[in-house]
């Protein structure tokens, strides 16, 4: 994983997009540059869900499906 704009240290990337695709769960990708390698690969209609919001969507997760920026406002 990392850096798949060079063969050949783009197959872990690939081998991992991949295996996301195949994989029989919900999967989602985050960040520009994840989003820039599965759609270079040509996978990403094979994944759920794309956002370039990678340290957003972390954020996400992390706080069990919200955004800390967001629940300010509503609390407002």
């Amino acid at each position: 994983m990392g850096y798949f704009e060079q063969p050949p240290f783009d197959q872990g990337t690939l081998a991992v997009a991949k295996a996301m695709g195949e994989c029989p769960g919900y999967n989602v990708i985050g960040g520009g540059d994840s989003v820039a390698a599965v759609t270079q690969m040509g996978l990403a209609d094979q994944i759920d869900h794309v956002s370039t919001g990678g340290g957003a969507s972390l954020e996400f997760i992390q706080n069990g499906g919200q955004l800390v920026a967001v629940a300010a406002l509503d609390d407002k």
